[in-house]
């Protein structure tokens, strides 16, 4: 604890945005460039040291907070990139993705506002890549068995990370053209800009794992056949069966899955495309549903050129403040936040109504109505009340010629046949049912991240890739030293 006072006499302060009118015409990230690392030292020193750091319970990956706040309080990069990377391996990725559970664990949290970890996190993490603190590990030797990684998101990288780092032989094997999953064409650049992702996967290239692109297990490449081929099988496929919206006027054109518009935008970004097929350009926009993935489609529309944007939430809009009757300390609570993208929408005045939030909260959609044309044109809803029935004479109508349904997602896409060629047991709930020890059905077939625990966080999913390594390396090879976070049966904390 550097500054045994530093959270008595230094604010909170975050990474500052860039001006709406200027980082809307840009894909880059919205964060003022290098404006972090100034501010960071002090913010470090409004960490208390806690007795009981329940930061920690509140980080899926067990990230020593406190240790990583004092040595950047100090200055001292080096050890705080070393303690970082100990518990996480992708921090730039959680710095700048994660919703930050730890803050809501923070002890200051209970009567100020929380110390900047989040912040702290990605200032580490980016001065380790400045500074070269971040080298490939390669193993010193090879064990000689072999793994195949399904998946290229946050969790497949993880697992592959560590267990190349272990020394064992991995190829990754991903459906899409690039590596990344849902980080690379499911995340807004300005949300997190590429080559953050680049940069990780040549330096696991130089570690020595292996990378398939363009190859989707059980469609190009018979699950069986890779099955045989490796000593084991890590499914991280993620959850990207995507939820439906079944009301009347669903069969418009125009109405369209969030997953199958962003992608497009993030190719348009990637330099593939010139335009996206689904540009939001001149259009009235309506996105339904209220979490993140929306909020992605609102930054991206505002980017596009939208006439106007509107996101609908069926939720009641939350209060400023933590209700400690129902979300007490450290529970993460459900509060109103503004994030960049709406911020941007009320800005701009492309929400419903001038200087106002673009989200339309307690609102449940009835129906839509399209032209001769059968296209899309207005979408009809209603206000509900807590428990979703219907509020008598709130009916109300948008314009809406392009529609993005961001309903989150049910389990594990199963068009390709992965799950059913290897015989695969399912859960209740649609995903992929799964042991203590990460272990399916199928002998030396283990499955971690949204496939198998449902729809989550991105610190999930990397403590799941870190935890299933270790589950893969003691079948290996009987034991394993590889840090083990978390086990299938703890629950995430719901954000």
């Amino acid at each position: 604890m550097a500054d045994p006072k530093g959270f008595m006499t230094t604010p909170r302060q975050e990474w500052p945005r860039r001006p709406v009118e200027e980082r809307v015409r840009d894909w880059d990230e919205v964060y003022v460039p290098r404006a972090l690392l100034p501010i960071i030292s002090k913010q470090a020193d409004r960490c208390m040291d806690c007795g009981i750091p329940f930061c920690h319970q509140a980080c899926p990956l067990g990230n020593l907070i406190p240790e990583w706040n004092d040595l950047v309080s100090r200055e001292d990069w080096r050890a705080a990139s070393d303690r970082l990377h100990a518990t996480n391996n992708f921090p730039e990725f959680t710095g700048r993705l994660c919703p930050a559970p730890c803050e809501a664990g923070c002890v200051l949290a209970i009567n100020q506002p929380a110390v900047t970890i989040k912040n702290v996190e990605c200032a580490i993490a980016d001065r380790a890549w400045e500074e070269g603190f971040t080298p490939a590990r390669p193993p010193d030797r090879l064990s000689g068995r072999t793994v195949a990684v399904i998946g290229s998101g946050p969790t497949g990288l993880a697992a592959a990370q560590q267990l190349t780092r272990a020394g064992h032989t991995v190829a990754v094997y991903e459906k899409d053209d690039r590596i990344g999953g849902l980080m690379r064409y499911g995340i807004p650049a300005f949300k997190m800009e590429k080559h953050h992702l680049e940069r990780r996967i040549e330096q696991m290239r130089a570690e020595g794992t292996k990378f398939r692109t363009s190859t989707a297990v059980g469609r190009d490449v018979p699950a069986a056949e890779l099955r045989t081929r490796y000593d084991a099988v890590v499914i991280a496929t993620g959850a990207t069966a995507w939820r439906e919206l079944p009301v009347p006027g669903r069969e418009l054109k125009g109405i369209h899955q969030a997953m199958q518009y962003l992608p497009l935008a993030n190719r348009v970004c990637e330099g593939d495309l010139e335009v996206s097929p689904l540009s939001a350009a001149g259009k009235h926009v309506v996105i339904i549903g209220g979490g993140d993935t929306g909020a992605d489609c609102l930054g991206t529309a505002v980017r596009e050129g939208a006439a106007s944007v509107s996101q609908l939430d069926i939720y009641a809009q939350p209060g400023a403040e933590r209700d400690e009757d129902t979300e007490p300390w450290p529970t993460y609570p459900k509060i109103y936040r503004l994030s960049a993208a709406h911020e941007e929408a009320r800005d701009l005045g492309t929400a419903p109504e001038a200087d106002a939030d673009a989200r339309l909260f307690a609102a449940s959609t009835l129906h839509f109505t399209g032209d001769e044309t059968g296209r899309v044109r207005s979408l009809h809803l209603v206000e509900v009340d807590a428990r979703r029935q219907t509020v008598p004479g709130t009916g109300r109508t948008l314009p809406a010629d392009h529609v993005l349904l961001a309903l989150g997602f049910s389990g594990p896409d199963q068009e390709d046949g992965l799950i059913e060629q290897l015989g695969l047991a399912l859960a209740p709930r649609g995903t992929i049912a799964r042991d203590d020890g990460f272990a399916t059905n199928v002998p030396g077939v283990f499955a971690a991240g949204d496939a198998a625990r449902g729809q989550s966080l991105i610190v999930w999913a990397i403590a799941e890739g870190r935890a299933v390594a270790a589950a893969v390396d003691r079948y290996l090879t009987g034991t394993s030293r590889l840090p083990s976070p978390i086990r299938p049966t703890d629950r995430p904390m719901v954000v």
